[in-house]
């Protein structure tokens, strides 16, 4: 019989473990989420096969290394891809040297055995670092070189919280076949594809230099915006620009009220008041919502939101927005859960 979310609750509140096939409301959300739309696709486009990502890497390969199958025919360097793309998202995608001076936006990052020195280059994690390539140089190698003897400490597993949690029940309610993205990167990197999730998916289905067609892009509407109360900040005069800013952005610099984490103390340099800070209440829902696709004088527009207590309505077709009467405004399509961008 499955646990109920209240009789879960209280499993929990007893410290009792709570049995197998019931997860968080978020997790449960998120998993219902992928599962609906991989359905949904499905419906639309003639899907033969699908392929999911579950991760990263693979964990139990790096804990258990032995090569077997097609591996022999990948190359000797294959299965270092997964233990690579491991270390560097237990590093953060980030230069562990902490005197590192690299001031790129998107530095190229590259893996280190920290015991060379000591003629220690075995590939488990332990022995491995992130560096990027303005740090990871032949004469920083050297023994006057801090590379030389440098021995931080790493990180353990970080295991992902959703796809670690729900990754085979999502494969097996889809009854897919799946893959890690350390897969993905090695087959995009060969193909000389930039990182994009389009070129991901390309990727994973096996493609190659096949004529594609432009990506489509959509994003998730809320079909209800459940703030009834909305707080609209104070403008104020900066004294050291002299520019309109929000209050806010002159904070009294306080962060934290039990630690020394706190800033300056930006409120001396609020100058005139501009304008007073308001709430506004949400009384009732109106017809049209942010996102519907309405008309007016012959032309298309894309609604912003309802002004005036519902007699107006802000929209824009590309250009400067603007606001005209409901009663003259044809709503020609209502925004569902995905939408076009």
């Amino acid at each position: 019989m499955p646990t109920t979310p209240q009789k879960a609750k209280n499993l929990l509140k007893q410290g009792k473990a709570v049995i197998a096939g019931y997860h968080p409301f978020t997790i449960q959300h998120k998993l219902d989420s992928h599962i609906k739309t991989i359905e949904r696709l499905k419906s639309v486009f003639p899907i033969a096969n699908t392929i999911v990502e579950v991760a990263a890497f693979d964990i139990q390969k790096i804990k258990m290394p032995e090569i077997n199958g097609t591996q022999y025919q990948e190359g000797a360097q294959s299965g270092f891809w997964n233990l690579r793309e491991y270390v560097l998202h237990r590093d953060n995608h980030t230069c562990q040297n902490p005197d590192c001076k690299n001031k790129s936006r998107h530095p190229v990052l590259e893996v280190h055995h920290m015991g060379y020195w000591k003629l220690d280059r075995s590939d488990r994690p332990g022995n491995l670092i992130t560096l990027c390539n303005k740090c990871h140089t032949p004469a920083e190698h050297k023994k006057n070189g801090f590379l030389y003897g440098w021995e931080p400490k790493t990180k353990s597993f970080k295991p992902e919280t959703f796809m670690t949690t729900v990754r085979w029940k999502l494969v097996n309610t889809l009854k897919c076949d799946h893959t890690y993205g350390y897969k993905t990167k090695q087959k995009r990197i060969a193909s000389g594809l930039p990182k994009t999730h389009y070129n991901d998916a390309f990727c994973i289905a096996g493609g190659r230099n096949q004529e594609r067609c432009e990506p489509i892009f959509f994003q998730q509407k809320r079909k209800n915006n459940r703030c009834l109360e909305k707080f609209y900040d104070a403008k104020v005069i900066d004294s050291r620009t002299g520019q309109k800013v929000a209050g806010t952005q002159l904070h009294c610099g306080r962060r934290t009220r039990n630690k020394n984490l706190n800033g300056e103390n930006l409120r001396q340099y609020r100058s005139a008041k501009v304008s007073k800070g308001r709430r506004q209440i949400r009384k009732q829902q109106y017809s049209i919502r942010p996102n519907d696709i309405v008309k007016f004088n012959h032309r298309i527009y894309r609604a912003l939101g309802v002004q005036n207590r519902g007699h107006y309505l802000k929209m824009t077709n590309g250009g400067k927005p603007v606001v005209k009467r409901i009663k003259q405004i044809e709503v020609l399509f209502h925004q569902k859960t995905l939408m076009v961008v």
